[in-house]
This record gives structure tokens, sequence and C-alpha cells, in this order.
């Protein structure tokens, strides 16, 4: 049964489980407008950082984490995965990355949290903070593309290339003091688990695999 299934556990258990979990955990306290013990402290840390040369950094990649990067990189995505015939590898990115956005929008109308005030922000946003729209999308973005590549020899590089620049979208969001670590977190549990449920769905359960037939 682990030879046969061992894959669709863990992607239930790791991928979809824990994440929906560690989500209702952290969305409980932001309902209830409980303070997080380490959001101030941890903002505090990333503020502390601050300089010059980091400033023009972590403003880059925050505009590489939404407008001038992860999305346009998923409307290319969905694309060339169409162009090629590639239609249930497209239709899955489609509705994973869009379908992300979408519960983004609602999920910080929903909780209505307020942005941090700690100090002024040299990015300042104007929206609801829980759960961050960067964190979920460039998580999104690279779950997408690790289950895509999974089956494929260039799953490795894809990780090491994906993990790294979502973590450094969520520290960006951190050093501009427009999110707590919460709202960074959240992002990225909710990300996780809609990617995977949407795989799940897509893959029949993940019986079938991205890549083994061309459809259409």
């Amino acid at each position: 049964m682990l030879r046969r299934h061992g894959w669709t556990l863990l992607l239930v258990f790791a991928g979809l489980l824990l994440p929906l979990w560690a989500f209702a955990e952290l969305a409980d306290d932001i309902h209830r407008q409980e303070s997080l013990v380490y959001d101030v402290p941890v903002l505090e840390y990333a503020h502390g950082l601050s300089r010059h040369s980091l400033d023009l950094f972590f403003s880059v990649i925050a505009k590489l984490g939404y407008q001038w990067g992860v999305v346009p990189f998923d409307i290319v995505l969905v694309i060339a995965l169409t162009v090629t015939r590639r239609f249930r590898e497209a239709s899955y990115a489609a509705i994973a990355l869009g379908g992300s956005g979408l519960l983004n929008i609602a999920a910080k109308q929903f909780f209505a949290r307020e942005r941090p005030s700690l100090w002024e922000s040299i990015a300042p946003e104007h929206n609801y903070s829980f759960p961050s729209g960067h964190a979920m999308g460039s998580m999104t973005l690279a779950a997408v593309l690790i289950l895509l590549c999974w089956p494929t020899r260039w799953r490795w590089l894809v990780v090491a290339l994906t993990v790294p620049f979502t973590v450094l979208v969520g520290f960006s969001r951190l050093y501009l003091g427009v999110h707590y670590p919460s709202d960074i977190l959240a992002g990225w549990a909710v990300a996780t688990a809609w990617a995977v449920a949407v795989y799940l769905l897509v893959y029949r359960g993940g019986v079938r695999r991205p890549w083994q037939a061309r459809e259409g």
C-alpha cells in the first residue's frame, strides 16, 4: 500500500492536512484578535537590519514577488502549457494560481486585519494584511512548479530556485514593515494546502502524474 499510495499519502498529510491545521490555528487567533507573541519582535528584528542597500534589494524582491515577477510568470506558464497542448497541466496551473489570488482577496476581506504600523514603510500598502498576498502568490507558484516537475529530472533544481525565492519574498514583507510574520506563515500554509488540493483533484488523487500523456 505504501509503495502504491505513498506519494498520495505524503501529499495529503504534509501538503494538505498540516498546512490546513497551521492556517486554522493562525486564523483562529487573528479572528479572535489575539496578539501573537512573535509578531512584533520579529518585525523589530527585521527593521533593525535596515540600511540603504537592503532597502533597494528587498524593494526589488517584493516587486518580483508580485507585479514584476510572479504574476507575469503565472500568465506565461499557463499560456505556454496551453500552446504546447499540455491541457491537464495548464488546467492545474490556471486553477491553482488563479484560485489562490481569489482566496487571498476573500480572506483579507473576511479577517480585515490592519497592517503593522511600527514604523513608516518605504513601500506602504493600504489594503488588509492577513494573509499576505505576496506570500500566497509566491508559495502557490513554487508549489505548482514543484508538483509539476516532481516526476522529472528537474525537480531538485526547481526546489533549489523556488524555495529560497519564496522565503526572500516573505522576508521582504517583514523588512518593509507591511506584514506581520503570522501573515506570511498563514499565506504559505493556505497556498500550499490549496495547490496540493487542486493537484489531487486534477490528477485524480495522485493516481495520475504530470506529463504522462498529451491530452486534447
